[in-house]
């Protein structure tokens, strides 16, 4: 930076001289204070004394005579007359000298109580009072001893020294505290005294020490501000930027430590204060009591007088440093940004808008989703710049009209990269649009062409089967995509601005496959509604597969395989006929280590060796479920979090939960946002590229870390649930909402959103190989560790389980019922085992059954009975099943099916 103006110069001037004002303030402040800690300050401190007053030599009990003559008491001493001459003379000197004694013309009344003791003591603690006494001594009473013959020694001993003592100071000589009552009230007397003034010894004790120590630490804390000021006065400004900024640092680190030791000293005054309007409250002639708290007060108020005109210099005297420093730092800001917008525009202008394929535009819109989030951010940083900059003009900052050009371009930069962004955005994000209808309209095709290949013929053969499957037709076709609805023609008019010959041509393609399917619908329909209006003999298959199997009874299993739970079986020999030779006895044995992972991994399966299809249905569910995961966030923030600032609810929810709200739902908003904003559109974007969404999972990578956050809190969470669980708030939201769990369930579902993920994407089946065969079926399970398994012991009903047959396992899964709409209409299966065919073995005869065979795993550790709904399936299943095993050693290969991992632990 170039040096500074003319006018700036005058400005650092004109701080300068403010600057010495509010120094001069600080002084004079100080001065003030100093000169009232001098009045209020006894030249002998409690600390000197405080042995002997806490003996109770000599001490002040508030009472005043008459005159409001200051009454000092000497009350009954055994070693009174072992006090050195010194030391007493600095107890009646601090007596007499502390702010409540310390008045203009005060006199003092001592009570010299010696009514336990002889007349030589009362003789000796006279004389020492006559010479240690530093006051205005107006009378001495001495109440003389009760005793006969000490009463009457003191009475002759006294009548002699009675000239003596009264040449020095006025002695009165009572003969009990009757007569005490002539010369003080019964109200300035304590009960000792046969008075009614209520006085506490080591209260006083306690009150005396506390105000001196306000005082020395008030004394204390204004040297401190005068010295750090006059430090801050003489000191020079560095010219480096990192020594301003240590400066500062050091400077303000020490005022802060200041500004706590005078939070604390005026929290010792608050208190202090309370304690002596408490004592004034009790009692009301203790008069004196109010000059301590006059004292005390007036200390306070200086001393906030003198850290207010601190505040004022210190303020002054940063802003100097401060304006040195916010110039260079946004300097240095400014030019800093400046090269990173000028990176950004560059790398738009890189970013190609040509794409012709649907991936090539999620690429396209990944890169530029990356590229605006990160112009967000930078854009965001500029804004706090831009605005940081005005924020240093309101201030006045000296260079003002530099810091206001360096907001003006950088405004200019930000505009300018926003209008590219969103321009270029609007085009890819058209492109998409297209590409995801074609895309749409070709899954419609192939989902169409699929749904004819896989209807059963014998479930057409009956008008009944015709007519449901019409009714089938009729659903897909009112799934058809509006793009198909259109033509060609008017689809290249609405996507003009993007359209290229590459796109065109799958314009063309798309509209000629759906000619294609509609063609063979068409035909379709007309066999089945002529089907539908008359009654067709079934035609029997050699594998059939009832839509539903018909379950038998049976007895309990038995571990013999006489008798066991039946199980009816659906199945499929996909390009197979069925065996129909009788069965053998014949058992083959396969015996490997096994250890067995479970999950409730839920896929669909289309077609035997598809694992392109099965992959896409794997994406959908994953989307499927991400959107019910989205809107039951939503539920809950608006049905709960929202509803707690409805005035309507107010009376039903307590005020404490109100301000731990964040504590009840953690940063769940936060959750929301980045599912509902960014991943659900991550994942949709996955869905004609499955192999793309583990990228997703990394690219978010740092996102999920705030599911860290959520799982930290959800102990506190769950324990301020069970506290307010039974409120009648959550109640009426949960019937409102209509939900049959309540809050807590929901509040868990971010936890087992996060699990879930792994379930949905492990377990890749084309690792099991090619599908040999597949079918349902009847199933009971016995396993040899009785005791975990129990509850499927006492089933009396079989299992209905879908078995799928691969070359190297076996797989059990429970059918699920069709879902979704139209062309996503499909069965779907979740998985429950997985066997190995490594560690398979088979029994082909179970007694009381011929369709039931037995599978056996691990070495007998598990037992599955199978029964198959006819006698040619089972013994289409035993042959390919004999044929696996046999050839087992040949072909035997290291495979784990890598279902089910440990859940993440957060």
């Amino acid at each position: 930076m170039g040096p500074a103006s003319l006018q700036e110069e005058r400005e650092l001037e004109k701080e300068s001289k403010e600057e010495m004002e509010s120094y001069r303030c600080l002084l004079q402040a100080g001065s003030q204070l100093e000169s009232t800690l001098q009045q209020v300050t006894v030249p002998v401190s409690m600390k000197e004394v405080g042995g002997y007053i806490e003996k109770q030599v000599a001490y002040l009990s508030g009472g005043r005579g008459e005159d409001s003559s200051v009454i000092i008491t000497l009350p009954e001493c055994s070693a009174f007359s072992d006090i050195p001459e010194e030391a007493l003379a600095k107890v009646f000197t601090y007596l007499t000298l502390i702010p409540r004694t310390r008045q203009p013309g005060v006199k003092f009344i001592i009570i010299l109580d010696r009514r336990l003791d002889t007349w030589a003591s009362i003789k000796t603690a006279l004389a020492r009072i006559a010479a240690s006494f530093p006051g205005n001594l107006h009378l001495v009473l001495v109440l003389r001893p009760t005793s006969f013959f000490h009463r009457t020694v003191t009475d002759i001993g006294f009548r002699f020294s009675q000239e003596d003592f009264m040449l020095k100071m006025p002695v009165v000589m009572l003969s009990s505290v009757t007569d005490l009552l002539r010369y003080i009230n019964e109200n300035q007397l304590t009960s000792e005294f046969g008075g009614t003034l209520d006085y506490c010894h080591s209260d006083w004790i306690v009150l005396r020490t506390a105000i001196e120590s306000f005082a020395v630490t008030v004394k204390d804390i204004a040297q401190m501000l005068q010295g750090f000021g006059t430090e801050l006065a003489e000191t020079e400004l560095p010219d480096e930027g990192k020594a301003i900024e240590r400066l500062l640092e050091s400077q303000t680190d020490k005022y802060r430590k200041l500004k706590d030791a005078i939070r604390s000293v005026s929290k010792e005054a608050r208190h202090l204060l309370s304690s002596l309007e408490t004592s004034e409250k009790e009692d009301d002639s203790q008069w004196d009591v109010k000059l301590d708290w006059e004292t005390v007060q007036r200390l306070l108020a200086q001393l906030r007088d003198m850290e207010s005109a601190f505040d004022g210099f210190f303020e002054k005297h940063h802003l100097k440093l401060h304006q040195y420093l916010q110039l260079l730092r946004y300097e240095q800001s400014f030019q800093e940004m400046e090269l990173c917008l000028e990176h950004l525009m560059a790398q738009e202008r890189e970013l190609s808008v040509s794409v012709d394929t649907l991936a090539q535009t999620e690429q396209a819109l990944k890169r530029l989703d990356s590229l605006e989030s990160n112009a967000q951010e930078v854009v965001a940083r500029a804004q706090i710049i831009i605005l940081h900059g005005h924020q240093l003009s309101a201030s006045h900052h000296y260079a003002m009209a530099l810091i206001m050009q360096r907001c003006n371009e950088l405004r200019h930069y930000c505009d300018t990269l926003n209008a590219a962004l969103k321009t270029k955005h609007s085009r890819l994000l058209h492109t998409h649009q297209l590409l995801l209808c074609l895309g749409q309209a070709q899954t419609w095709c192939d989902d169409g062409a699929y749904l004819l290949a896989n209807q059963l013929v014998e479930k057409s053969q009956s008008k009944e089967g015709a007519q449901a499957t019409l009714r089938d037709i009729e659903k897909l076709w009112e799934g058809m995509p509006s793009l198909l609805s259109s033509g060609p023609d008017i689809l290249a008019i609405e996507y003009e601005a993007v359209l290229t010959p590459q796109l065109q041509a799958q314009i063309g393609k798309t509209f000629e496959k759906h000619a294609a399917v509609q063609q063979m619908i068409q035909n379709r329909q007309t066999s089945l509604r002529k089907l539908a209006d008359k009654h067709v003999r079934p035609i029997q298959l050699v594998a059939p597969r009832p839509e539903n199997p018909p379950r038998s009874k049976s007895p309990l299993f038995s571990p013999k395989h006489g008798d066991g739970l039946k199980f009816t079986f659906d199945l499929s020999l996909p390009g197979k006929r069925a065996s129909r030779k009788s069965p053998n006895s014949r058992k083959i044995e396969v015996i490997h280590d096994y250890q067995e992972s479970r999950s409730c991994v839920a896929y669909s399966l289309e077609g035997e060796d598809s694992p392109d299809l099965l992959k896409r249905h794997v994406m959908r569910e994953l989307i499927e479920t991400e959107r019910i995961y989205v809107e039951e966030l939503l539920s809950v923030l608006l049905g709960y979090r929202a509803e707690m600032d409805n005035p309507a609810l107010s009376g039903l929810l307590p005020p404490i939960l109100r301000s731990k709200r964040d504590i009840l739902f953690g940063n769940m908003p936060e959750i929301y946002n980045f599912h509902s904003r960014v991943f659900l559109q991550d994942l949709e974007g996955c869905l004609e590229a499955p192999e793309g969404v583990g990228a997703c999972f990394l690219e978010r990578k740092e996102s999920f870390q705030m599911y860290e956050c959520y799982c930290q809190n959800k102990p506190r969470s769950e324990a301020l649930w069970r506290q307010f669980s039974d409120c009648a708030f959550f109640q009426e939201c949960q019937k409102k909402l209509e939900h049959k769990l309540g809050l807590d369930s929901y509040l868990l579902k971010p936890v087992q959103r996060l699990t879930k993920y792994q379930l949905l994407l492990k377990g890749d089946i084309c690792e099991l190989g090619r599908v040999l065969m597949q079918g349902s079926f009847s199933v009971w399970i016995s396993h040899k560790k009785g005791p975990t398994r129990m509850k499927e012991l006492a089933r009396f009903k079989p299992m209905q389980r879908h078995l799928f047959l691969y070359e190297r396992a076996l797989l059990l899964c429970k059918r699920r019922e069709e879902h979704g709409d139209g062309c996503d209409k499909t069965p779907s299966y979740s998985f429950k085992h997985c066997l190995k065919m490594t560690a398979v073995g088979i029994t082909e005869n179970v007694k009381g059954d011929v369709k039931k065979f037995e599978i056996w795993y691990s070495g007998r550790e598990e037992v599955y009975v199978v029964q198959a709904p006819t006698l040619e399936v089972k013994t289409a299943w035993l042959n390919e099943l004999r044929r696996i095993l046999t050839n087992q050693q040949k072909m035997l290969r290291v495979f784990v099916v890598p279902l089910v991992t440990d859940s993440i632990i957060v």
